[in-house]
């Protein structure tokens, strides 16, 4: 499905976009998101991120610039550490644009600077992991101009990271003219278009652990929402406040009272509010534990719910027949256990099989449509977890923030 379902949104509109700026022979500096999972033996195993950065990328190399790429991967804590090198997603890049991709071994520094100079139209560098500096993350203003000394132009495509006020994300940007690239730009018009011109009926699915994480979503979605569907952890803390036994579940007991706020609140919008009917159950979430299937007022003392039930299933899904737009966020379930998995995978189907524009993003759903193996029938998976998060609660991004404006 397209963006003609949305709105353009004025605040991305208003910051340059790569298309703005006239890079051939330019050196440009694209931030990307690169923090791709890796196994115990430092494969990739997901490279979806490395892939939606793809459009930005062969763009600046048609338009015959020089591509210096940078993004961090994992938590190296300001040092250098081979477990979170970048030297493996340079290959995948390399096969994935059939062309080469020279690979430095530190992202600042005299060694890559020449490196930099050497270049010609059309080549493609990758820096060191960004966070083998501390400096990054405290975005030492030092460290941001030595970034900066590197290109005539700075490009942000890494959403997952454009929610930290990082060096690479922010500082940087002092010393650029600076601009969006078709990632960062795709992201904001999908997700701030879903939650301020959304075409109705406008269906929201929350899931994951906890009722905290999620509050600011609720009260910003609940202004224009028409259903919110909870699922996974955060139903039993709704549950709990509504009198129900929920055994040893997941329980924010410091939260049940903004629980039976967030209940009335969303009832008196006329608001159509749905929890879990039934769930899977089980006294540990070890893969072989024993489960068993009961109505969610029905949980027994040492017992804890993993997963939804198939009549929540049902009553989910047949919630979704009439949406038009579809916001998916949080899984229902500990999916990653395999005996704990269906709820979220049936939902996985329910979302992808739905004549409506639907959105994936945040805590762990990406991952979820894809090993529910529907990812190609959603319409627009978000890369960033965080990210999305706070723009879906409405707040601005530091990185979208600091761009040029037009």
């Amino acid at each position: 499905m397209e963006n003609s379902y949305l709105i353009p949104i004025k605040g991305v509109l208003s910051k340059l976009s790569i298309r703005d700026l006239d890079i051939k022979g330019k050196r440009v500096f694209i931030r990307v998101d690169f923090n791709v999972p890796l196994d115990e033996n430092l494969n990739i195993t997901d490279d979806r991120r490395i892939r939606s950065a793809l459009p930005t990328i062969n763009y600046a190399m048609d338009e015959g610039a020089k591509v210096i790429l940078a993004s961090h991967l994992g938590r190296p804590k300001g040092r250098t550490d081979k477990r979170y090198s970048l030297a493996s997603v340079a290959r995948r890049l390399q096969r994935l644009i059939k062309k080469e991709v020279k690979f430095l071994s530190d992202c600042v520094g005299s060694e890559t600077e020449a490196a930099v100079s050497k270049m010609s139209d059309g080549d493609i560098i990758l820096l060191e992991n960004l966070r083998f500096h501390a400096e990054e993350e405290k975005n030492d203003e030092e460290f941001s101009r030595k970034l900066s000394k590197l290109a005539d132009y700075y490009v942000n495509d890494a959403f997952g990271a454009a929610h930290r006020s990082h060096a690479s994300i922010v500082g940087i940007t002092k010393f650029l003219t600076s601009a969006a690239g078709f990632l960062l730009q795709k992201e904001i018009e999908y997700l701030k278009g879903v939650t301020t011109h959304p075409v109705r009926p406008f269906v929201a699915i929350l899931g994951g652990a906890k009722v905290s994480g999620k509050i600011d979503v609720i009260k910003n979605l609940e202004k224009k929402v028409d259903k919110v569907i909870i699922g996974g952890g955060m139903a039993f803390t709704f549950l709990k406040t509504m009198g129900y036994n929920v055994g040893d579940s997941l329980v924010e007991n410091d939260m049940l009272p903004l629980a039976h706020e967030i209940i009335q609140s969303v009832k008196s919008k006329g608001i159509k509010f749905y929890l879990p009917v039934d769930c899977v159950i089980s006294q540990s979430i070890e893969p072989g534990a024993e489960t068993k299937l009961v109505t969610a007022q029905e949980i027994p003392n040492g017992w804890k719910a993993v997963d939804i039930g198939p009549a929540s299933v049902k009553l989910f899904s047949e919630a979704l027949e009439s949406a038009k737009t579809i916001l998916w966020n949080g899984p229902m379930g500990v999916f990653e256990v395999d005996a704990f998995s269906r709820g979220t995978f049936s939902i996985a189907h329910a979302v992808a099989d739905a004549y409506a524009l639907t959105i994936v993003g945040g805590g762990d759903t990406d991952l979820a449509v894809s090993r529910a193996g529907v990812a190609e029938s959603i319409s627009f998976i978000s890369t960033g977890g965080g990210a999305a998060l706070e723009l879906l609660e409405g707040k601005e991004l530091p990185g979208l923030a600091a761009l040029t404006e037009k």
